[in-house]
């Protein structure tokens, strides 16, 4: 029986950055990883294809639409097959990327269905059907989640898709329906409407991108439905008919009354994601799960089984790859002694819609429901010089500010790049940050994150800008 240090099961990102962690710091590691390739759904269903889709398209509908106001003279054409091919190359990239790291930093790999035999025990089934134990000192769940489903409705990823099948359709849909406002459904229905589908998106709550900011969410659904996407809020699909050559999708309002009936050619369904912990052994092992099935830790997520931890999306926060990361570092320096630590109230979340949505730490709800004063500073894309001649003016920047201290308490973007512009806000929160601190801290001009000094300066309002 192989015996190791530390037993990760899952190579996503959490996985394989806590077995690269876990190996630096001297401990031998092995990873277990049920798919052919290593990096979970982020890399092979998840984060990298999407993104690979998002980038080719806005490509794309800027080359059919913008290119001319810039003297350029361009008439795209759309190779659906070459597009596709661009995006699978990048994958194979990325995940030929994490096996390189983890030969590199010797970390043992076995491919098949990990499960928890008992703490200390992890027993592999391959595809084949063979069965091998394995010893270890630690085990760290890292198997991430799956698509959550509705009730009554066959994911055929054809016809009916998550978001898994709708990275790979064959042809444009004429009408692509999607069931969920939130990051996946409003990500991939912009590809699809990009590249020419008519897109309608149903969501159960009352707007776009539930949780967000609440200014945030209310711009950012004016400028989808300006690019095209309609949007039948407070409503619920109950039933989709397959039995034609369309799909006729029966929507009803959230809170009961008339149905009605609408015919389209795809439906994604995108309502969010639930732990994945099938035929772990958690039961078997003792491992206690809450009510919504995901893997009880403490603070240093540890289980209620000694020598089982757990990380990323099979426990409770944000499913984000980069909180992930963070905590397969800290699990991983946690059991060689350190002081493994992940800020959560410093963890970013970004929409990589265009314009990109992107926030860190607190709404104006949540400040409004804690009781905590708050000052706003805004600073609006259309005052920003570099976005206006680069046609990007849409969005704003906003800044909350504690009304005592003036320490950033939450930031959030709507505008281009702002993927990247919210790292700035977040080195900020980590730091302590006052909003003074970054309206006092020199941006180069001209760029867009010059934006961010100016709302920061509008928290005192002394934007110079507007």
């Amino acid at each position: 029986m192989a015996s190791y240090d530390l037993i990760v099961i899952g190579t996503g990102p959490g996985g394989y950055v806590c077995a690269i962690r876990a190996a630096q710091l001297g401990l031998k590691t092995a990873v277990v990883e049920k798919r052919a390739t290593y990096g979970g759904t982020c890399l092979n269903v998840g984060c990298i294809p999407s993104k690979a889709l998002l980038h080719a398209s806005e490509l794309y509908e800027e080359a059919g639409h913008s290119f001319g106001k810039m003297g350029i003279g361009v008439a795209p054409t759309l190779d659906l097959k070459g597009m596709m091919a661009f995006k699978d190359a990048g994958v194979d990239g990325n995940v030929k990327g994490v096996d390189f790291l983890l030969k590199k930093n010797k970390v043992d790999a076995y491919h098949g269905a990990g499960r928890i035999v008992s703490a200390g025990k992890v027993e592999v089934k391959s595809a084949d059907g063979k069965t091998q134990m394995l010893d270890a000192k630690a085990i760290v769940i890292a198997t991430g989640s799956d698509v959550a489903r509705l009730k009554d409705i066959e994911i055929d990823e054809k016809r009916i898709v998550s978001s898994t099948g709708a990275l790979s359709l064959p042809e444009v849909p004429k009408h692509l329906l999607v069931v969920g406002a939130g990051v996946i459904g409003l990500e991939l229905g912009s590809v699809w409407r990009r590249l020419g589908a008519q897109v309608t998106v149903v969501e159960f709550l009352d707007g776009v991108l539930p949780g967000m900011d609440g200014e945030v969410r209310r711009q950012a659904q004016r400028l989808f439905e300006k690019q095209g996407m309609s949007f039948k809020l407070s409503s619920k699909v109950t039933a989709v008919d397959t039995s034609g050559p369309r799909l006729k999708v029966i929507v009803e309002p959230a809170q009961g009354g008339a149905a009605e009936s609408i015919e389209c050619d795809v439906v994604l369904v995108a309502i969010g994601r639930v732990p994945y912990t099938e035929g772990l052994g958690l039961k078997e092992a003792g491992v206690a799960l809450d009510q919504r099935g995901r893997v009880v830790v403490d603070q240093h997520y540890a289980t209620n089984v000694p020598g089982i931890w757990a990380i990323g999306d099979v426990i409770a926060g944000p499913m984000l790859a980069h909180k992930a990361e963070d905590e397969g570092v800290a699990v991983a320096e946690i059991l060689v002694g350190q002081a493994g630590h992940v800020n959560y109230d410093a963890i970013p979340s970004v929409v990589y819609t265009y314009p990109e949505i992107a926030s860190v730490g607190k709404s104006e709800e949540e400040l409004k429901a804690a009781g905590i004063a708050y000052t706003v500073g805004k600073f609006p894309m259309t005052a920003n010089g570099r976005a206006k001649v680069n046609m990007t003016s849409d969005g704003f920047v906003k800044i909350l500010a504690d009304a005592a201290t003036d320490r950033v308490l939450g930031v959030h973007l709507v505008c281009a790049d702002a993927g990247n512009m919210i790292a700035e806000a977040v080195l900020a929160m980590e730091f302590g940050a006052s909003a003074e601190d970054i309206a006092r801290t020199c941006h180069a001009h001209p760029t867009l994150p010059e934006a961010v000094k100016e709302a920061a300066m509008a928290v005192a309002k002394r934007a110079i800008h507007m």
